[in-house]
């Protein structure tokens, strides 16, 4: 059974990261099942840093929920030699209940594959009497799909000449059907083995296990010809000879192949209005690695998820359609992530997930390790700016503290080193810092991104200004969005400038936060939090435009 994955919101923060890697340690320490923390974006500064601090992990990376072709159950068929009969490949496809085969170079490369519909249709179609030299079918195939042996000759040599003649006439009569090179199926009169040597046959095929003499066998090596004995009768050789045509011989070059990382969306669009059965999978180098049909696509265990710190699809890794969403464990606003069953859903009013994550250990009576409570703290201090945002509650404090005890750190100096990590500006680029923190948001069909970055420098601040507002212009005709904001925010001087860019932006500033805006950004005396104070009066005055 595969691991339940818990993941925060893209483009995530320090919130979003502990209380991912801490929540999958409760969910394992209760169920004993296997919970697995994940990312949906690449760690920004702070982040990083609460990370390097306690020795942890960075969570696992996942770009998509999109399944997979590794997501699926396909067969892991064992591949077979171009050179082996089709009476083998029959027999390998029949002993594992198998109607497609892939045909592999010795390197495991892909060359074709061949089903029961391949063979059945070659031995029903009316073959001429050159079929094994066209198709270049080794002495040893023929001697096998006969039960016979090779008494004159090399096993390995290919028939690539000539025709199979059944010699049921008298010596004399021989001579005029038999050409060079050809394959006689005789039995055991020695002048028609003699006539067919010296008529220059390529191969005879002596039936009933009938004996050879010395004296033919030291002719027939001197000419160069081969002799297979079989106890087969003359009528079953003839019958069955045709089956020691290589498999490869028959089989489908022109291949549909899959790898394990495409989309099972695009692999079913691809197959759809095929009547191929089964496809072959390669790996990265080409080599192949199962096969996988039309209904294995419809068999997917759908992969379960676990949101933290989030609850809109906007905000979800890509492809969360796809997944099954068990359980939501978030403080914001409640929006439209759709279940298809009923879940365990917890938000609360607190200025962090991580404050609830707490109080879910000590409801469960799961001790809290020190490194956990230096996670969930650090989450806790991040989110609230270090109890300075207007969305942190009493609950929020006193649990940040309860913590910091137990992880044995100090709340002042470890949130100081903390907010300047998450604070060397300078070396990022506009496109670095405007997604650090940047949530997509709707309202009246109108489509926002707001970033945020904190510092606790004004002067840094400053020049980040002095770059973004070229840089979201730029960015708004391809982002997606209406409008385009960024708060910048002062940790500690408990202030924010807001960036805006978009044809109705300023408008909708001034309305919300009855202000005079400049042409492209807005002093926020106080404002500190983007879902507290700043996205909601965006959303009344759009609502209300």
């Amino acid at each position: 059974m595969k691991p339940t994955l818990v993941i925060g919101h893209k483009n995530p923060d320090t919130d979003s990261i502990c209380s991912a890697i801490c929540y999958a340690d409760l969910k394992r320490k209760l169920t004993g099942e296997e919970y697995v923390p994940c990312r949906a974006g690449e760690l920004n500064g702070e982040t990083q840093f609460v990370l390097d601090k306690f020795k942890i992990e960075p969570p696992q990376l996942i770009e998509s929920l999109e399944p997979t072709i590794s997501d699926v159950q396909f067969r892991t068929i064992g591949g077979i030699d171009p050179s082996l009969s089709i009476r083998r490949a029959w027999e390998y496809m029949r002993d594992n209940d198998i109607q497609t085969v892939p045909i592999l170079t010795k390197r495991g490369k892909i060359k074709g594959v061949v089903t029961l519909g391949d063979q059945a249709r070659f031995y029903m179609e009316d073959l001429d009497a050159a079929v094994l030299s066209k198709a270049k079918t080794p002495y040893r195939n023929i001697a096998d799909t006969i039960d016979g042996g090779i008494l004159v000759g090399d096993p390995d040599v290919i028939f690539s000449k000539g025709k199979v003649v059944v010699a049921a006439a008298n010596p004399e009569m021989m001579e005029e059907f038999i050409d060079e090179n050809d394959m006689v199926i005789l039995g055991n009169r020695s002048d028609s083995q003699l006539t067919a040597i010296e008529q220059k046959a390529g191969c005879i095929v002596v039936c009933l296990g009938a004996t050879v003499s010395n004296t033919i066998m030291r002719i027939a090596e001197e000419a160069g010809c081969t002799i297979i004995i079989t106890p087969l009768d003359t009528y079953t050789v003839s019958k069955l000879i045709n089956q020691a045509i290589p498999v490869g011989h028959i089989m489908h070059k022109a291949l549909d192949t899959f790898s394990p990382d495409d989309p099972v969306a695009e692999v079913k669009t691809a197959v759809s209005k095929k009547r191929i059965r089964y496809y072959p999978i390669l790996d990265s180098d080409g080599k192949y690695v199962g096969m996988i049909s039309q209904r294995n696509l419809l068999d997917i265990d759908r992969q379960k998820v676990i949101l933290v710190d989030h609850n809109e699809k906007s905000q979800a890794v890509d492809g969360i359609r796809s997944a099954e969403v068990v359980e939501v464990i978030d403080h914001h606003r409640i929006d439209s992530v759709e279940t298809m069953n009923p879940i365990y859903f917890r938000n609360q009013p607190l200025g962090c997930t991580a404050t609830i994550i707490t109080m879910m250990y000590i409801e469960n009576s799961i001790e809290i390790e020190p490194k956990i409570a230096a996670l969930l703290c650090s989450a806790i201090l991040s989110d609230t700016l270090m109890f300075r945002s207007p969305t942190c509650t009493l609950v929020d404090e006193s649990t940040a503290k309860m913590l910091a005890v137990k992880a044995g750190i100090d709340i002042e100096s470890h949130a100081t080193a903390m907010f300047n990590a998450g604070s060397k500006l300078k070396k990022k680029t506009p496109d670095e810092l405007f997604h650090i923190d940047c949530k997509t948001f709707k309202a009246e069909g109108v489509t926002l991104s707001v970033a945020q970055i904190t510092s606790v420098s004004a002067p840094e601040l400053l020049r980040v200004k002095e770059r973004m507002i070229p840089y979201m212009e730029n960015l708004l005709p391809t982002s997606g969005a209406d409008m385009l904001f960024m708060l910048l925010t002062n940790i500690i001087e408990e202030t924010s400038e807001l960036l805006f860019v978009g044809a109705s932006a300023r408008a909708i500033v001034q309305a919300a936060f009855d202000a005079q805006p400049d042409a492209h950004s807005v002093i926020l005396e106080g404002v500190v939090s983007r879902k507290k104070q700043v996205l909601g009066p965006l959303i009344k005055a759009i609502e209300e435009a």
